[in-house]
C-alpha cells in the first residue's frame, strides 16, 4: 500500500498532488507572460504626412491650408461674379472684381446661356491701293465674313482660324470700344491694330486690286440684319441691314509694305 502511494505520488504531474504549481525557487529564470492567441494587436502604423509632424509644425501646416482654401475660394468667386449677369455685388464692388480678373483671368465663355442669336453680323472692308502707275484706286466693300461662309459651307473640318478669327477680332473691338467708335481703356488700341491687321492681310489674299498694288488706308464696316421669325410666331421684324461704319485707318509701314502678305 505504501508503495502504491508513492508510485500515485510520482505520477501527479508539475502541479503536485494539490493542483497547484510547485515552487520553482528563487534562482528559476523569469517567463513573460504571453497574451492568447488570437488577441495579439498588429504592430502601429507608422505616422505619414503632417501627421507625422511636431505639433507646432502641423499647426503651421494647417495655417497653410487654410490660407490656399481662403484664397482658392475668393478666386472662383471673383471668377463666377465677373461671369454671372448683373447684380447687387457686381454693381457695388464691380471695380474690384475686374481688377481682380483682368486681365489674366479674364474668359471667353459664358457662365450662364445667353438669348440665341437673333441677328446676322457681317465684317465688311474697302482699301484704298495705292497702284504701281501712282494712282490711289477705292476698291469696293469686300464682305468678308461672307467669304468665312463659303469657306465652312460643305466643309468637313473647318479650320478654327476660319470659324472664329474675323468674328472674335470683331466682338474684341466691340467691347473695348463705344458707340463713338472711341477706344474704352488701354485694350481698345491693342483690338483696332488686331483688327486692321486681319482684315489688311485678307485684302492682299482676297482682293484682286489690293493685290495690285499697296494698301494704304482700310475702312471697316458691320451690316447686321435682323433673323427672321419663323412664320408661326407672327412676329414682325426689319430686314433692312444696319451699318456700323468705322472710320479711316491708315495703314502702317511694316503692314503697307507687305509685312501681312
Amino acid at each position: 500500500m505504501d508503495a502504491y502511494d508513492g508510485d500515485s505520488d510520482a505520477r501527479q504531474g508539475p502541479e503536485g498532488p494539490s493542483g497547484t504549481r510547485p515552487d520553482p525557487g528563487p534562482f528559476a529564470a523569469a517567463v513573460p507572460e504571453q497574451p492568447p492567441l488570437g488577441t495579439q494587436k498588429p504592430p502601429a502604423a507608422p505616422r505619414t504626412g503632417v501627421a507625422a509632424l511636431s505639433p507646432r509644425y502641423q499647426v503651421g501646416a494647417a495655417l497653410a491650408l487654410a490660407l490656399v482654401a481662403v484664397a482658392a475660394c475668393v478666386h472662383l468667386g471673383m471668377v463666377f461674379l465677373s461671369l454671372a449677369p448683373a447684380n447687387t455685388v457686381t454693381k457695388q464692388h464691380g471695380k474690384a472684381i475686374e481688377e481682380w480678373v483682368y486681365p489674366e483671368f479674364e474668359q471667353n465663355w459664358k457662365l450662364f446661356a445667353p438669348n440665341p442669336l437673333q441677328q446676322n453680323i457681317a465684317v465688311q472692308v474697302r482699301a484704298d491701293v495705292r497702284m504701281q502707275d501712282g494712282t490711289t484706286t477705292t476698291t469696293g466693300w469686300n464682305d468678308l465674313s461672307a467669304q468665312d461662309g463659303r469657306a465652312i459651307d460643305g466643309s468637313l473640318l473647318p479650320s478654327h482660324t476660319v470659324q472664329n478669327e474675323l468674328r472674335r477680332a470683331w466682338d474684341f473691338f466691340v467691347t473695348t470700344h463705344g458707340t463713338d467708335n472711341r477706344p474704352i481703356g488701354l485694350r481698345g488700341s491693342l483690338s483696332e491694330q488686331y483688327l486692321r491687321r486681319i482684315v489688311v492681310m485678307r485684302m492682299y489674299r482676297g482682293d484682286a486690286t489690293s493685290e495690285k498694288g499697296t494698301i494704304e488706308r482700310v475702312q471697316v464696316r458691320s451690316s447686321t440684319t435682323n433673323v427672321p421669325p419663323p412664320d408661326w410666331s407672327g412676329e414682325k421684324v426689319s430686314d433692312t441691314p444696319v451699318y456700323r461704319v468705322l472710320p479711316w485707318w491708315t495703314v502702317t509701314a511694316d503692314e503697307a509694305d507687305g509685312g501681312v502678305r
